[in-house]
């Protein structure tokens, strides 16, 4: 996979590239597993600006991702197709029953390749195995966090995590951020990581591109006025911020601890905060 860059025929083609489309080998997602994608933008059931910035964009289908592959199937990949609503590519595999399912696809995953689920399956790409019959060093993505309910973690482009060690009835997950994680051995993991390892690597250009992912424009906060933002205010043109960085709401930023789920703070071996000084 490979990006692309543009001629400069123009100031936003400049500097704008894009992702190759060669691993994708069509162009038409399955009918049957697409549904229509209602627009929230940004906003909760009771219709209130929960995420800010959002609205507008391009109509897109949501692909109906099967993150729990269940035990005891083999199945065959006949497409890998492009999802709008993710990074990762995905994989359009048919199971041994007959029935079409859309999992993440692999990096290396090729059209033909047979995809298995459950304690036997052999430790391939792909693959879909429970933790405790995962070899230890092992790459993995896809991970539950609770037995059966499917993949939580580890499911975006590029991304993996790593298997460090089992101890009774946890595994120790080194994740992507470098938090290292118990997690019961019960939960299932694909074997391998995701593909699609240069998204993070695509320059947007300009930002009617962002536009038409939905993102509306941002203003900063130093430019508004005092009743607007924590930030704004002051006389005269440009000047600095006259107190520690605030969200809108006056909460701060850069280190203050928000973290509030404290039930599961004895699942972490190591914090990201501390894999990240080292």
């Amino acid at each position: 996979m490979s990006i692309i860059a543009y001629k400069p025929t123009t100031p936003g083609r400049r500097g704008m590239t894009s992702m190759s489309s060669r691993d994708i080998t069509t162009k038409k997602p399955l009918r049957s597993l697409i549904v229509i994608k209602t627009r929230t933008n940004g906003r909760n059931n009771q219709g209130r600006i929960t995420t800010r910035h959002r609205g507008g964009g391009a109509k897109q289908f949501y692909r109906l991702v099967n993150f729990r592959f269940e035990a005891g199937k083999t199945a065959t990949v006949e497409h890998i197709e492009y999802d709008p609503n993710r990074s990762a590519r995905i994989a359009r595999i048919k199971d041994n029953s007959g029935q079409y399912h859309y999992i993440l696809a692999a990096n290396g995953m090729t059209i033909g390749q047979t995809i298995t689920s459950g304690e036997g399956a052999p430790i391939e790409t792909g693959n879909r195995l429970a933790l405790k019959n995962i070899p230890v060093g092992s790459t993995i993505h896809a991970i539950e966090l609770q037995p059966g309910r499917g993949a939580q973690l580890v499911r975006s482009a590029g991304n993996s995590a790593q298997l460090m060690a089992k101890e009774g009835e946890y595994a120790q997950v080194r994740l992507p951020s470098g938090e290292v994680r118990k997690i019961l051995v019960e939960c299932m993991a694909s074997i391998g990581s995701l593909g699609n390892e240069q998204h993070q690597n695509v320059k947007i250009g300009k930002a009617g591109r962002n536009r038409n992912k939905g993102w509306r424009p941002s203003v900063r906060g130093v430019v508004m006025n005092a009743v607007d933002h924590p930030h704004g205010g002051g006389d005269g043109g440009r000047h600095r911020m006259a107190k520690a960085p605030r969200t809108p709401w006056g909460q701060k930023t850069l280190g203050f601890k928000t973290r509030r789920r404290k039930s599961t703070t004895n699942m972490i071996v190591r914090s990201r905060s501390l894999a990240k000084r080292k």
